[in-house]
């Protein structure tokens, strides 16, 4: 584990150009951030719909219980999912994350390990105050200490322009609407009287919002700004794109354990399944990452 000593490469001071980039996409980010819970809240209350007020009154209820629940837990389920465990400063992982988060300017955000050998890392968090750093072991047990540096550079870039509340919102709604997808299609599949051809509407419906939400409320982009604002704060892009090139290799290689794929968005890299059975071509409606030559290319274009 972290074969190379760190390098001397210090990022400079973000200068009054870079605080007002991340400013701007910071506002981008909390504006997706409303629109996607919004539009949670408007589709529950058209499906609710179906079944009159009360229906559209419970739907309502239901939204606001999923809005609270987005917005204060959506960090703690994605770590709760992953089996993070918090480590401390004795730590070599956060010993890097806490280095890299002050020459970002960045509060200290709690770091996590997961038990899992598929090599990945994801951050979380509503702010960058309430932000949190997660490796599985796999990712520990492979990464240099330069390729780590990058990974986690990378991470924080998604603190600091406030990507992880719209991503972990995003993760958690997507989640609870293909389950509820679910549900209905198989509720109204067992039931003994004729199916309403609106309900079958709106189960669709809510499906293919399911599978949109990732692509369309997560951009691609961000990976790449990510990536190059990762390159800048670890000094250099060279041990990201090691990291990138080994993360992507062993991803199709190691498939992740977690239970719910809506939330592939949150990762480096976006893992590979067990399990998937006929939902692979499902879950490829999720992708919310870049290819990864790309995004290696880009970075090689800043050096």
């Amino acid at each position: 584990m972290f074969e190379h000593r760190r390098g001397n490469n210090v990022p400079r001071k973000g200068n009054q150009t870079g605080m007002s980039k991340h400013s701007t996409i910071a506002v981008a980010n909390n504006v997706k951030t409303a629109l996607l819970l919004g539009g949670m809240t408007g589709l529950f209350v058209a499906v609710g719909a179906l079944w009159g007020t009360q229906g559209m009154i419970m739907a309502l209820v239901f939204a606001g219980v999923m809005n609270v629940i987005s917005w204060f837990f959506s960090d703690k389920i994605a770590i709760a999912a992953m089996r993070g465990r918090e480590v401390g400063p004795e730590h070599p992982a956060h010993r890097i994350v806490s280095d890299l988060a002050a020459r970002a300017g960045l509060p200290q955000p709690r770091v996590y390990v997961c038990p899992h050998q598929a090599p990945n890392a994801f951050a979380t968090g509503r702010s960058p105050r309430k932000a949190a750093v997660a490796f599985t072991e796999g990712a520990l047990e492979l990464l240099t200490e330069d390729e780590l540096r990058g990974v986690a550079a990378h991470e924080l870039s998604h603190v600091k322009n406030r990507d992880t509340l719209t991503s972990c919102i995003a993760a958690t709604i997507a989640g609870v609407l293909a389950f509820l997808a679910q549900w209905g299609f198989w509720m109204f599949r067992g039931s003994r009287r004729d199916v309403n051809p609106l309900v079958m509407i709106a189960v669709v419906i809510v499906a293919a919002v399911a599978a949109a939400v990732i692509k369309a409320m997560i951009s691609r982009s961000r990976e790449y700004v990510a990536d190059a604002d990762g390159a800048a704060m670890a000094g250099s892009p060279t041990g990201l794109i090691s990291a990138l090139q080994k993360l992507d290799a062993y991803a199709g290689r190691i498939p992740l354990n977690q239970p719910n794929p809506a939330q592939n968005n949150l990762f480096i890299i976006e893992p590979m399944m067990n399990n998937l059975g006929g939902g692979k071509a499902l879950m490829n409606l999720f992708a919310s990452h870049p290819p990864t030559e790309k995004r290696i290319a880009a970075l090689r274009s800043v050096r």
